[in-house]
Order: C-alpha cells, then structure tokens, then sequence
C-alpha cells in the first residue's frame, strides 16, 4: 500500500480543494471547452458545402 491509498490522506486532498478550489475540475472542464472550439475551428465541412 502507498502513501496515496490510505483513507487518511482524503482529509488533505479536501483541505486543498477548499482552499485553491478543484484544480484538476476545472482544468478538465478548460480543456473539454478547448476541443470543442478546435474541432469548431477546424471544421472546413461549412465552407466545402457540407453543413
């Protein structure tokens, strides 16, 4: 067993959470909205006739 999987460890993880908020969340949801604007962006189907 690791350092990571004792249960004692959540208390930690939630102190940070309520302290700089859920960094990896919302980096999560920054890199979801990403894609969609990429794959928005390099959508050539409109301009080839497609859409």
């Amino acid at each position: 067993m690791t350092a990571t999987d004792k249960p004692d460890f959540v208390p930690i993880y939630d102190s940070l959470v309520a302290e700089h908020g859920d960094v990896p969340a919302e980096a999560r949801e920054a890199a979801e909205v990403i894609q969609r604007e990429a794959a928005e962006a390099l959508d050539w189907s409109k301009v080839h006739g497609g859409g």
